[in-house]
């Protein structure tokens, strides 16, 4: 029961996170039927871009509260990976909207690349460690260790969440991002600006996806050019798991996927004595991707939005 519990904690964090980074996916897909492949290089570049201000405010403001540091370090970070995502529709996807669905599909691989190498240049090969300025003081939960960090990740994910779903169903942009998932042209002659909408909607999912690139790099306490593929991967998996294009189903994914994860690696360690649990870890995300499309290819709870013509 000590094992179980733990790797529900472990699976809980985790799932926030992948959470946090489908919902940039399923955002995106919902509104352009566009699978944005770029999305975890941005989760990458949050998470690279925030160690470099966190080291330069620790260097020139040492005696502010580090964790005050981590915040605003944070808050700098985001208009940085806003405009990227921007950037990135503007520039590779805007101009192939109305080409065949293969042409946008390649452009993300090649962003992805892009972005990869462009961050390889920037901050090297080698692992970025993230500034120890959290507590790592453990509390003890019916027998499972959690330390503030990773209570913080998952408050301030589920908070995230909660953000995001009341934009979506109680703000004008949120009605704007439902009639354009609806039909960009129906919503267009309603006087919504479709590009703004569009627009919008990768700033949205570039910042969540930055949060939770610095969520990663804290927890594990470094960072690297390549950390974006897999997370990005994983993500992926967990939106077509909940149902890509809807929300919930974003969250409900990614939360499953960590716990499945976790709890299968967990147990698989232990019965092979810790000699296959690491190593084969990652293989669970892409069996329930496997399975999911076999036999519910629409996702646990489907896809809410209206065919186009």
């Amino acid at each position: 029961m000590d094992i179980l519990a733990q790797q529900l904690i472990n699976g809980l964090i985790l799932g926030s996170i992948y959470a946090l980074i489908a919902l940039g996916y399923t955002m995106v897909y919902g509104i352009l039927g566009l699978i944005n492949f770029a999305h975890g290089e941005i989760v990458m570049i949050g998470a690279m871009v925030c160690i470099t201000f966190l080291n330069l405010l620790l260097g020139n403001f040492g005696d502010i509260s580090p964790v005050w540091l981590v915040c605003v370090s944070l808050l700098m970070t985001l208009p940085v990976c806003a405009v990227l995502g921007y950037s990135i529709e503007r520039v590779a996807y805007r101009p192939l909207r109305k080409a065949p669905r293969l042409a946008p599909l390649i452009t993300a691989i090649g962003v992805s690349i892009v972005l990869q190498n462009l961050a390889m240049i920037i901050w090297g090969k080698q692992y970025s460690p993230f500034p120890s300025v959290f507590s790592h003081q453990p509390y003890h939960i019916g027998g499972a260790v959690i330390t503030p960090l990773q209570i913080a990740i998952i408050v301030l994910a589920a908070l995230m969440m909660l953000g995001l779903w009341l934009l979506v169903q109680k703000t004008r942009l949120g009605r704007a991002m439902r009639a354009t998932a609806q039909s960009p042209q129906v919503a267009s002659l309603m006087g919504v600006n479709v590009n703004q909408v569009i627009g919008m909607t990768f700033v949205l999912g570039s910042c969540l996806g930055a949060i939770a690139g610095v969520m990663v790099a804290a927890n594990y306490g470094q960072a690297h050019a390549y950390m974006g593929f897999l997370l990005g991967l994983k993500a992926f998996c967990a939106a077509v798991l909940g149902g890509i294009g809807n929300i919930a189903g974003a969250m409900i994914g990614g939360l499953l996927l960590g716990i499945i994860e976790s709890v299968g690696a967990g147990y698989l360690g232990d019965w092979t004595n810790n000699f296959l649990g690491s190593q084969y870890q990652d293989i669970f995300a892409f069996l329930v991707l496997i399975l999911v499309l076999v036999f519910r290819p629409s996702g646990l709870m489907g896809e809410k939005m209206a065919e186009r013509p």
